[in-house]
């Protein structure tokens, strides 16, 4: 007799969505849109269909934004250029997270572009 493992994801449209708009802590809190988005993906990876591929994204997405604004600040006083790169990547930190949370909302898949994949 062969038992199956029948642990059933459930659908949560709304929680894809949270971990989304989480990263926008950053902006009003000062801190945070790293660890809440890592926290509710490392939770519930195994229990919300799809989360684990949202968060995968959100998690990738924000260590590329810190990587880019940590190379952006020497660029400011080398060749002034930092300064353009770090508020690009301030506009980006900003929308994307909206753009993909009205996409989880929609079930499509999440698309940071500009993302270095730290996780796979």
């Amino acid at each position: 007799m062969d038992v199956i493992n029948h642990t059933t994801m459930r659908k949560d449209n709304q929680l894809l969505v949270i971990a989304h708009l989480s990263q926008l802590l950053n902006y009003i809190v000062g801190f945070g849109g790293l660890i809440a988005p890592l926290i509710l993906w490392l939770t519930q990876r195994d229990k919300i269909l799809n989360m684990n591929e949202h968060g995968k994204s959100i998690i990738n997405f924000q260590l590329s934004l810190i990587l880019y604004i940590i190379i952006s600040i020497p660029g400011i006083f080398l060749f002034g250029l930092g300064i353009l790169t770090l508020i690009l990547t301030c506009i980006l930190g900003f929308v994307l997270p909206i753009v993909n949370a009205l996409k989880a909302n929609k079930d499509e898949p999440p698309s940071y572009f500009m993302t270095i994949r730290f996780i796979s």
